[in-house]
């Protein structure tokens, strides 16, 4: 369901929650411990002041800081920390990192994996504190031939937050009790907690949107809606009607489990614009109302029972058949499950091919609605030689006749054959391959080639951009 953002689909979490909240005086990092590189998930304000970057600068960047190394930064120390990251390991160390504007910093760096609750580690968590005041100071190219003694000085005045920490303390905040923040923050391994999720109370009749049932039910409605998308454009394009008691019977299922989906829709949580699980029943019921309602309701609707049925006008099957495709609009959802998987190379590979497919099988069922509408003239009633589909049926030994007695033309290829003569047309153009066996004669099916060459073109270009923009990251 749409009004959540990208990513905030789990619980709220207490442990995370504060340590932002209550760590304005601390600098620290959290990082994915799921994924190659530990992207940076989440930086406090703390470590933007210290190290001059923003926000969105350190966001999906390395855990180790790699993107802060510099000349002087020691090459044992980045293979150390390279490896307390791959053997999941808690650990500190003295570093020399670069700020934003490539000002030299000696941080105190400590690591700590954050486990589950299976033992599993899923998050780093990397606090920093400026030490430099203790370090010998750092002679770069800003500050050769001066004395030690203006170094220190630049040192000292760089270092506010450290002369902050050097100022004299009342013997009450010497003493004071240290609070479990504190002791996380020390990364303590005897302490330091569990990322454990947190599931919010729900009214009994209220489902978690990230529940294994609604998980496992979201996947089932992914998968019907591909067949949907195959199957309505086929059937609107080629005017079949269900005969068939088993496609009867199968689409009707559909139907129902499409009907279900709504009444759950109506009882399960979403995300918030703030991030926040919503539960309330009410708030359900008005957002989905609001959203997806009107077209989970139109792509539930019965069609193919009311086409099964002989004596239903032909301009009613067709209104009802033209209907269907608001289906397709569910394909939104589908581009908001597969989202998350955009991550994995392999699984973009796999998308990209099955979308390449679905588009050729859409232009396939157009590219056969043009050469049907075109192939015999209603007002004459003559058959147009130039089209393809009577091209078609003469190369392959099935042509045209005309029954006289009826006053029709009958004859030509089976529906099979034309749907993959229309499939192969669209593939090889889309692939700007053409083989020209299969090629357009009247002028609307030109006009339609070129449009279907520029998608297949511009397809072909984003392709190509998107494996660029990968390669380089």
């Amino acid at each position: 369901m749409p009004g959540g953002k990208r990513g905030l689909v789990a619980p709220q979490n207490t442990f995370l929650e504060n340590i932002v909240r209550r760590s304005s005086e601390s600098s620290f990092l959290l990082g994915n411990a799921q994924i190659v590189d530990w992207p940076v998930v989440y930086s406090n304000d703390g470590f933007c002041k210290l190290s001059g970057y923003h926000r969105a600068d350190v966001m999906q960047k390395s855990s180790t800081c790699s993107f802060m190394y510099g000349e002087l930064t020691d090459k044992k120390t980045i293979e150390k920390v390279r490896q307390t990251f791959d053997n999941y390991e808690s650990n500190c160390f003295e570093v020399l990192l670069y700020k934003k504007n490539r000002t030299p910093v000696w941080f105190y760096m400590q690591i700590a994996p954050i486990r589950n609750e299976h033992e599993k580690v899923v998050l780093f968590l990397c606090t920093f504190k400026d030490i430099t005041l203790f370090k010998q100071p750092i002679e770069d190219d800003s500050t050769k031939g001066w004395t030690k003694f203006a170094r220190l000085t630049r040192a000292l005045t760089n270092s506010r937050s450290v002369l902050q920490q050097l100022t004299p303390m009342n013997k009450t905040e010497v003493v004071h009790k240290h609070s479990r923040l504190a002791e996380v923050l020390q990364l303590g391994s005897d302490i330091l907690p569990q990322y454990k999720q947190e599931a919010p109370k729900t009214p009994p009749h209220i489902i978690l949107h990230y529940c294994a049932f609604k998980t496992t039910w979201d996947w089932v409605i992914l998968i019907l809606t591909f067949y949907t998308a195959i199957m309505v454009p086929y059937n609107v394009s080629f005017k079949t009607k269900q005969n068939n008691i088993a496609w009867l019977v199968l689409d009707s299922v559909v139907d129902v489990i499409f009907l279900v989906d709504i009444v759950l829709n109506f009882h399960t949580t979403f995300v918030g614009p703030g991030g926040e699980v919503i539960s309330d029943p009410k708030l359900i019921r008005m957002n989905y109302l609001k959203t997806w309602f009107v077209i989970d309701l139109l792509s539930c609707l019965p069609y193919d029972i009311i086409n099964a049925f002989e004596n239903v006008d032909e301009g009613i099957s067709s209104l009802f058949s033209s209907l269907k495709v608001v289906r397709l609009l569910r394909l939104g959802r589908v581009a908001r499950k597969l989202d998350h998987y955009l991550e994995y190379g392999a699984a973009v590979l796999v998308l990209l091919v099955c979308v390449f497919g679905l588009v050729a099988h859409w232009l396939a069922c157009i590219w056969y609605s043009i050469g049907d509408y075109e192939v015999i003239d209603e007002v004459t009633n003559t058959i147009q030689i130039d089209s393809w589909l009577y091209q078609l049926a003469l190369s392959i030994g099935t042509p045209y006749r005309y029954n006289t007695s009826a006053g029709i033309w009958e004859g030509g290829p089976s529906k099979d054959s034309l749907y993959v003569s229309s499939l192969y047309f669209t593939m090889t153009s889309l692939t700007t391959i053409g083989f020209g066996n299969i090629a357009p004669t009247t002028d609307v099916e030109k006009m339609f080639s070129v449009a279907m060459m520029m998608v297949g073109y511009a397809e072909a270009k984003m392709h190509k951009f998107y494996f660029q923009v990968e390669a380089c990251s």
